[in-house]
């Protein structure tokens, strides 16, 4: 079976690659988003090398690195500002690719978005589907304005919260909240964060500055948040504030000088864990509709990435659909998986980490390998 016409349903960072190499392959594509023009949610998002190397085989790695900033160490440190150890980051993609990147979120959607058009996928903003039947040989999908159309294979790169997964598997496990929430603020960028700077906190929190652009830095705060309050927006930066005590040096600073100006973003942490496979017939789920977890190993995205290459590859191949399909599962559940897992764990052991440890890794040579900093280094080769 030749996979002749796909339909991408979301048009964020997953769905957006994935339109881009199924063109690029010659394979007919719409990818609908439902919102009228990109708006993705958050201030920035890290390029880890695994990134950058996918990135690069749809052409776009070094659009993306030229319109962020590149990282070449990270840097831990106690609450204090203190440097605990700095370890070099390994280059993963070609000469010229920084081992490690980041770029504000409408850089990296824009990037993708003229990938996408550019190699003759069908981009169709404020569109989704409404509803749609499978037979044996692929889909007949109603979209949103009324249309008709019939596709070989249908893609859910629609998020977390992903109707078309609760569409295909109506027993789906909720989504999970993990205890824990992210807050995010974008800065004027110091001369001297040029690394990604990790702050370990000693009252259950964790700090990082990273670098975005060649004026601008994001900082982010884990946080326990037991049972998923409400955050107002107009208090946001009140209780960042709070949440800040007890850290010093660069990031005291960066606290003192919040208030009802500062454009802070905040999100409940949450996971998804779909049991396998993650297709039913000829629809598929990848990305966060399939595996959404922790951002400690800063591999969403380039989960969402690899999963559509991976694909892409595989609706090239001339195979019986369930086949391709088996081998999709094959090549990604056990690696997303890792990451679901190994970003838990870490977070668990972050989070609970206490003014003594933070001691005793200031005397030590390295960091304690129970918070997976060296199993991630291992898993993005």
């Amino acid at each position: 079976m030749q996979v002749k016409q796909v339909l991408v349903v979301g048009g964020g960072v997953g769905g957006l690659t994935l339109g881009a190499a199924l063109a690029q392959r010659g394979i007919g594509c719409d990818v609908l988003e439902a919102k009228d023009e990109h708006s993705p949610l958050g201030v920035g998002i890290i390029q880890p090398g695994n990134a950058l190397r996918a990135l690069e085989a749809i052409g776009v790695a070094h659009a993306c690195a030229e319109a962020g900033h590149p990282m070449h160490h990270r840097r831990y440190l106690d609450p204090k500002g203190v440097e605990l150890v700095a370890r070099p980051i390994g280059p993963i993609a070609s000469a010229g690719l920084p081992p490690m990147s980041a770029l504000p979120r409408p850089a990296l959607h824009r990037i993708l978005h003229e990938a996408a058009v550019k190699a003759g996928a069908h981009v169709r903003m404020g569109m989704t589907w409404h509803e749609f039947n499978q037979d044996a040989d692929g889909v007949n999908v109603t979209l949103s304005n009324g249309e008709e159309k019939r596709y070989d294979l249908v893609v859910a790169a629609d998020g977390i919260r992903s109707p078309l997964r609760a569409r295909l598997f109506p027993d789906a496990p909720p989504t999970l909240y993990s205890g824990y929430g992210c807050w995010r603020v974008t800065l004027p960028r110091p001369a001297e964060i040029t690394f990604s700077g990790i702050y370990q906190g000693n009252n259950g929190t964790k700090a990082g500055l990273i670098p975005l652009t060649q004026k601008t830095m994001y900082l982010y705060l884990v946080t326990t948040e037991p049972g998923n309050p409400w955050m107002a927006p107009e208090e946001q930066h009140r209780l960042l504030r709070e949440r800040l005590q007890g850290y010093g040096g660069l990031i005291g600073e960066i606290r003192e000088g919040l208030g009802p100006h500062s454009e802070i973003y905040y999100a409940a942490l949450e996971e998804v864990v779909q049991p396998a496979p993650w297709y039913r017939g000829n629809a598929l789920l990848i990305g966060d509709a399939a595996h959404a977890s922790l951002p400690h190993m800063a591999q969403g995205a380039a989960m969402a990435i690899e999963d559509a290459l991976v694909l892409a590859e595989l609706a090239a191949l001339d195979l019986p659909m369930p086949e391709r399909l088996a081998r999709y599962m094959s090549r990604r559940l056990e690696r997303c998986l890792y990451v679901q897992n190994t970003s838990h764990a870490m977070a668990d052991s972050e989070l609970n980490y206490t003014p003594a440890k933070v001691q005793q890794d200031r005397k030590s040579t390295r960091l304690n390998s129970s918070h997976g900093y060296i199993s991630y280094a291992v898993f993005c080769l």
